[in-house]
């Protein structure tokens, strides 16, 4: 799995979705993880946390996390995004540390939690004011069932996790392989043996997936027009970008916006 960075621009939203592999990503946005059907597995950093039906999870911002998903049942999943300027005074907080382990299982999970959920699952879109409460509410109780570390303990400190920290967090500007080994202060052949050892890949294909993975979800999640997407993911040309989207998904990026879209219109009609 490659990951890939995410750049939240509504201040509060939500997505009711059949959950499936998620490649590891990051974001700006406060995540708020609610399972309501079947199962799911929730990586953050270099651990991964399982989730049942009721099972309550929130990502803090800036965190390299990911999905999987190994129940072949029927699984449903509500994820909340919210900017960090409505959290108030918790905005420190959700800067500086995160969970040391960010799931409360249903027993757990506090009543004010619970109607908060339901209330944002029932209105399906609120407005930024609303939001903002629900979400003041779901912190505060979250609190209690936190034991709260400094981010830089999430994750790993070696030179493969600084490297794709560093990717998920620049992939839309221009890169090249000398130029990140600048920054980061690292021999250019040393880098180049990370991408051929450990992620099996060169440097240019590696870059091309964390976008690709950032276009995919712009064709899922917005309607935004296909010749901003490839702008907006890094990619140079459209010719380019649709050259390794069709070698990576054997689509167009139209087709695949539309196949997407009407798989979703089929597996909400079934529930």
């Amino acid at each position: 799995m490659q990951p890939s960075y995410e750049e939240k621009k509504e201040k509060f939203s939500i997505i009711r979705k059949k959950p499936h592999h998620v490649p590891p990503h990051l974001h700006n946005a406060i995540e708020l993880v609610y399972v309501t059907k079947g199962e799911l597995e929730l990586g953050v950093g270099c651990e991964l946390y399982h989730m049942e039906q009721g099972y309550f999870a929130v990502v803090f911002p800036d965190l390299i996390h990911h999905y999987q998903v190994f129940s072949h049942g029927k699984n449903e999943v509500y994820l909340f995004y919210a900017s960090l300027e409505l959290s108030g005074p918790f905005m420190t907080l959700l800067q500086k540390k995160c969970p040391e382990n960010p799931v409360i299982s249903r027993e757990k999970l506090h009543e004010e939690i619970k109607n908060a959920l339901g209330c944002l699952i029932k209105d399906k879109k609120v407005n930024e004011v609303v939001g903002q409460a629900y979400l003041q509410i779901i912190l505060y109780r979250c609190r209690e069932n936190f034991r709260f570390i400094e981010k830089d303990r999430v994750g790993s400190n070696d030179l493969i996790y600084t490297v794709m920290t560093y990717l998920l967090s620049h992939f839309q500007e221009t890169l090249t392989l000398g130029s990140v080994a600048e920054n980061l202060g690292v021999n250019k052949f040393a880098l180049s043996k990370i991408f051929s050892g450990v992620f099996h890949t060169n440097f240019n294909q590696y870059l091309n997936e964390i976008r690709l993975n950032y276009a995919s979800s712009l064709l899922e999640n917005t309607d935004m027009r296909i010749t901003d997407i490839f702008l907006e993911a890094g990619f140079e040309s459209q010719r380019t970008f649709n050259r390794v989207f069709r070698q990576r998904y054997g689509r167009t990026p139209g087709e695949y916006r539309k196949s997407f879209w009407e798989q979703e219109n089929t597996d909400i009609m079934k529930t």
